[in-house]
């Protein structure tokens, strides 16, 4: 009888412990099928680490600095690393080099929030795929509607074109990727492995087009990059003629894309095969596992990969954090409620109910 991996097994190339010592980085992974999002360090450079969190429907992630903001099934939850804190922290001291933990939470309602980017004068952008729209999430409304493709007439929860990705340049939107150009609610099914375009935000011009479901644009190096999914190809964009040339081509559904040094980290995700969207996709075979492929970029080769043997599936971002062990507290426990940061001094709080008070600790 085959006894079944424990929880968020994963094997990996021997060389990815190393290579991200190397780097002096953490991966952060964001997985909505399983409802985490989880970083993975290196223990030392031949073994890895993960940090499992419970974030519901964890999608979208955005890292500016001391910032990260993930997007959820209904909210949008704002983090800050409070590094003086990790140290000491009181469960597990002696470990972490940052603490992420939970400064705001926007509770933004269930409009399917994809990719997250702050801009340059600190707002925080939202893909919003129901309501087709790029939105700003601040403490006023819901969301607050920004940018529409030129071709949504109506202000409507529907899924007209199935808006998902975003990059900024300069500090400012610039670039989303959508399936399709349909005015249906949902419209875009049917097409979904040959309507998918990038469009140009500030001009509303199509860039490139009959894209095979692509996500995750990134402004890398002033050049435009993006994933096909439904081919497992990154590819890069000339923005002059609309055509690409394909960096390398991967054996699965590939989402989410991040930098760091000369390497990609791209996300992938294994197939539902049941499923009507992705079944029939030219990847749909070999997309039989999830994790993290490591592309060298100005080669285009694959140098090392992580792959999940269970209770991951589905990826949908991919980031880099400068740090070798970070670790972050969800807003659904109450260890980060003991937990004071300011700008000059940090402290961990111990409640002292029997005294009325509580007692700091640094």
């Amino acid at each position: 009888m085959n006894t079944p991996p424990p929880p968020f097994s994963c094997t990996y190339s021997p060389n990815v412990a190393e290579l991200l010592t190397a780097l002096g980085c953490s991966i952060v992974i964001t997985t909505y099928q399983a409802g985490k999002l989880i970083f993975i360090s290196p223990s030392d450079t031949n073994q890895l680490v993960q940090l499992p969190r419970d974030f519901q429907k964890a999608m979208g992630l955005a890292i500016d600095g001391r910032r990260m903001a993930i997007a959820t099934k209904d909210e949008v939850i704002v983090l800050a690393d409070a590094t003086g804190l990790a140290h000491n922290y009181p469960p597990n001291p002696h470990t972490y080099d940052a603490l992420y933990l939970p400064r705001a939470i926007y509770h933004v309602g269930m409009v399917d929030l994809h990719d997250l980017d702050w801009d340059e004068q600190g707002s925080l952008w939202a893909v919003n795929t129901r309501f087709s729209c790029l939105s700003v999430i601040n403490d006023h409304y819901s969301f607050t509607p920004k940018w529409f493709p030129p071709f949504i007439k109506a202000f409507e929860p529907v899924d007209y074109c199935h808006l998902n990705g975003m990059t900024m340049v300069n500090g400012e939107p610039k670039y989303v990727t959508m399936f399709g150009q349909t005015t249906t609610p949902k419209g875009w099914r049917p097409n979904v492995e040959r309507d998918g375009l990038i469009m140009d935000v500030p001009t509303s011009e199509v860039v490139a087009s009959n894209l095979k479901m692509p996500h995750s644009p990134r402004w890398i190096d002033g050049k435009l990059y993006c994933l096909l999914s439904a081919t497992g190809e990154v590819i890069q964009v000339d923005i002059a003629t609309g055509k690409y040339d394909v960096v390398v081509q991967l054996d699965g559904f590939v989402r989410g894309m991040a930098k760091w040094g000369d390497y990609l980290f791209v996300g992938m995700s294994k197939l539902r095969q049941n499923a009507s969207t992705f079944r029939d996709l030219p990847i749909a075979q070999k997309a039989i596992y999830a994790g993290v492929e490591i592309i060298h970029l100005p080669t285009g080769v694959p140098v090392g990969h992580i792959r999940y043997q269970s209770s991951v599936e589905e990826l949908y971002d991919v980031q880099i954090i400068p740090k070798l062990r970070p670790g972050i507290l969800n807003h659904l426990t109450d260890v980060y409620r003991l937990a004071l940061n300011t700008p000059q001094f940090d402290y961990w709080s111990e409640p002292r109910p029997e005294k009325g008070h509580e007692q700091y600790f640094t």
